[in-house]
């Protein structure tokens, strides 16, 4: 994969930073799963988020498959940071940024593996539990469902993430892989 052509091609995107990163970088906490259990109310509701995803330790495995990682962030402006559901309304842009990035990694020759913002909205009730996934292709499961530390992974990075003033900052990794490799 030519790293050059990814970051040449991510200038024409609302990107405010990224950085590419080693699987071994990805903290992974159990602890994470804490708030998806107790504050969320899409926990063991969409095949994005916990348990559908797998435990921690399982969503690791699956991470470790991959040889490389790509951290990116976009901004977005909020009328209330406390309210939840209007902060994740502000995500679409983020979603279709992240599409875009894949695309890019796609096109190099990659698998990916993608995890994004919070919970899948695509459909607007979830099949979880009782039928599979109707959009596998299109769903990016939930970062902190797979137990990463976001916060912990962007200052190993060097990736400020800014909160307050109304500004939420969106994280997206894309999890990569030569195709012919595997």
């Amino acid at each position: 994969m030519n790293q050059e052509s990814i970051e040449a091609a991510i200038t024409s995107l609302p990107i405010c930073d990224y950085a590419f990163l080693e699987i071994k970088d990805i903290p992974f906490r159990e602890e994470v799963r804490h708030i998806c259990r107790t504050e969320c109310s899409r926990y063991g509701k969409s095949w994005s988020c916990p348990p559908a995803v797998g435990t921690v330790e399982a969503c690791r495995e699956r991470c470790e498959a991959y040889q490389g990682g790509f951290l990116f962030t976009s901004m977005a402006e909020v009328p209330d940071l406390e309210a939840l559901e209007g902060t994740l309304a502000a995500r679409t842009e983020h979603e279709q940024i992240t599409r875009q990035v894949r695309d890019m990694f796609l096109g190099e020759g990659q698998e990916v593996l993608v995890l994004s913002t919070e919970s899948c909205a695509i459909c607007e009730h979830c099949t979880y539990p009782d039928a599979p996934c109707r959009c596998p292709d299109r769903m990016f499961p939930c970062l902190e469902g797979f137990g990463i530390l976001v916060t912990g992974l962007a200052e190993h990075c060097g990736i400020a993430f800014l909160s307050g003033n109304n500004l939420v900052t969106w994280f997206s990794l894309i999890l990569y892989r030569d195709r012919t490799l595997s």
